[in-house]
């Protein structure tokens, strides 16, 4: 979970991108870090393979510094969706502070998102997680493609479920930095009470989410 080191005051959180193989996950990924504008943003490191294009991980630094002083960095990770790779979803998957599930939006992947789901689900017990507590947000992907759900059948099938509902299609940039704000807000609620970010950050939710971003501004 966040690693807050006191003397150095420094909060670090890891948040994952997770889903079904070629789902979008390294495509939110570098289109999220195209369109924001931080303080302190390193490169994208993508390692792609013949069969996913994810084998391991995709990682970049943001972070910005709050009124009180202390340093925030967020650490973002995917994970490879293809079953081989299992170990090393679980080992990326240890000590996340908050989940991004991307889902694929193809009426033909409906199967592999929910194993994906489960297999989310079971991952994270395997590594100590807490899933019911677990800061989530849902994507469904792809919106651009041809034969996908529709809006009124994802949320059909979503509107009992505890996480927020993002669509987007990654690949021309819609909701790629509305889900990572989604994402943030869900952080903040988790950990506020416990962290008591008002007094450590001197931040309210609103300007932790906009610090995450950059101050207020992504880029088009």
């Amino acid at each position: 979970m966040s690693d807050l080191e006191t003397d150095s005051g420094r909060l670090t959180f890891k948040l994952v991108y997770y889903g079904p193989a070629l789902g979008g996950k390294t495509t939110n990924l570098v289109s999220l870090h195209n369109r924001l504008c931080t303080e302190m943003k390193g490169d994208v490191m993508t390692l792609d393979t013949q069969n996913d294009r994810t084998l391991y991980f995709d990682l970049f630094p943001l972070g910005f510094r709050a009124p009180t002083g202390v340093l925030i960095k967020f650490r973002l990770f995917t994970v490879p969706g293809q079953v081989r790779h299992d170990a090393t979803r679980k080992a990326v998957l240890s000590r996340a502070d908050g989940v991004v599930f991307v889902a694929d939006s193809q009426r033909t992947q409906e199967t592999n998102n929910a194993e994906s789901f489960q297999n989310l689900a079971e991952n994270a017990g395997r590594v100590g997680l807490d899933f019911e507590k677990l800061p989530l947000v849902v994507q469904f992907n792809k919106r651009d493609l041809p034969e996908v759900l529709s809006e009124a059948e994802i949320v059909e099938r979503w509107q009992a479920a505890p996480w927020p509902l993002q669509l987007a299609s990654a690949l021309t940039g819609q909701g790629v930095v509305e889900t990572f704000s989604a994402l943030l807000g869900e952080l903040y609620d988790r950990l506020d009470p416990e962290m008591d970010f008002s007094n450590l950050l001197g931040l309210p939710k609103a300007e932790f989410i906009a610090g995450a971003m950059g101050g207020h501004g992504v880029l088009p």
